[in-house]
């Protein structure tokens, strides 16, 4: 587990309020304010007279050149090393994290955070947030320490494979390359989303390039992360889309670019739930579903009766996010 820290110096009694309601494991406070944070929740102070003792248990430390990287490297053999810099550069980061363990990140911002905690994919072993604005920093704790999520994945029995006239197909080309029996969900209801492939697959036509999933048509619903959808259209350089395997096990992925090309294109009707779910893709060989399995099947090869990943929701959807209302889409 990652360790979540919030640094109030100077001391604010909003923001330790706000740190203790959302969750963050410590605070960084200056002396003499150990008591007034206790008498309100059970947290970890970290200052000269705290729990943990700033100076000895933790202590902080700015890279300034080559030479502070050693000195951190030998202070983490006793304590925990807050580390931060005026302009932060992640090579020095990158060094330390391979050679030790005790590093806390202090940075200004949620995205700061995230790209802290997943350097050389292991990140630091936690952060510590100096943000100033109450609002922000509940967000960035609650956002920081929302688990990993996990995608129910349901078997579909193709019902029926319809050509198409041309229309606008989307490629989403993500900064993050995706294995076998790994994608993202598309459909065109948000409740049923159907896993497509990633073009990872090796064959005589394409080279594999397994950061792409040519994804469907510009109308369908995408899975993004937070529980929310999108339009494929929507799609852009910088955002992100929930990459899912056929586990349901899922990571984000930051998109680099979308490519819209008018293409023939193809619905896959399936059957799920008791009703009958569908998407439209591009008709092509390399576009590829998921079976249970996690066996990638070509759409040339699909099956009246064969079985592909879908997830499934009761709930409907409005500007991407769950409510609860009836709704029905064809």
């Amino acid at each position: 587990m990652k360790w979540i820290w919030a640094k109030i110096v100077p001391w604010n009694r909003e923001l330790a309020e706000v740190a203790l309601e959302a969750g963050a494991e410590a605070v960084l406070i200056p002396p003499g304010f150990r008591e007034e944070v206790k008498s309100r929740g059970l947290i970890q102070t970290i200052a000269p007279d705290g729990d943990l003792l700033l100076g000895k248990d933790v202590v902080e430390w700015e890279i300034k050149g080559k030479e502070d990287e050693q000195e951190i490297l030998n202070r983490t053999r006793s304590a925990v090393v807050i580390v931060r810099a005026a302009d932060w550069t992640i090579i020095p980061l990158e060094n330390l994290i391979a050679q030790t363990e005790n590093l806390v990140v202090e940075v200004a911002d949620l995205t700061q955070a995230r790209t802290m905690l997943s350097v050389l994919e292991r990140g630091v072993d936690g952060v510590l947030l100096n943000i100033p604005d109450p609002t922000a920093l509940r967000t960035a704790i609650a956002a920081l320490k929302e688990p990993g999520e996990s995608i129910a994945l349901t078997p579909a029995k193709i019902l029926r494979l319809q050509p198409l006239g041309m229309g606008d197909r989307v490629c989403v080309d993500t900064c993050t390359q995706m294995g076998l029996g790994e994608g993202i969900l598309v459909g065109n209801s948000a409740r049923a989303l159907f896993l497509i492939h990633a073009e990872s697959v090796e064959n005589p036509f394409v080279a594999p390039r397994p950061f792409r999933v040519n994804a469907g048509g510009v109308h369908a619903y995408v899975r993004v992360p937070g529980g929310k959808t999108r339009y494929l259209s929507e799609l852009k350089a910088g955002l992100e889309v929930l990459l899912v395997d056929f586990h349901g096990d899922t990571h984000r992925a930051i998109v680099g670019r979308v490519k819209i090309e008018r293409r023939p294109l193809l619905l896959v009707e399936a059957e799920a739930g008791g009703g009958n779910v569908s998407v439209i893709l591009q008709n092509a060989e390399t576009i590829r579903l998921v079976t249970p399995k996690g066996e990638p099947v070509s759409i040339v090869d699909l099956r009246e009766g064969q079985e592909i990943l879908i997830s499934l929701e009761d709930l409907a959807r409005h500007f991407g996010m769950k409510v609860q209302e009836t709704l029905e889409e064809k």
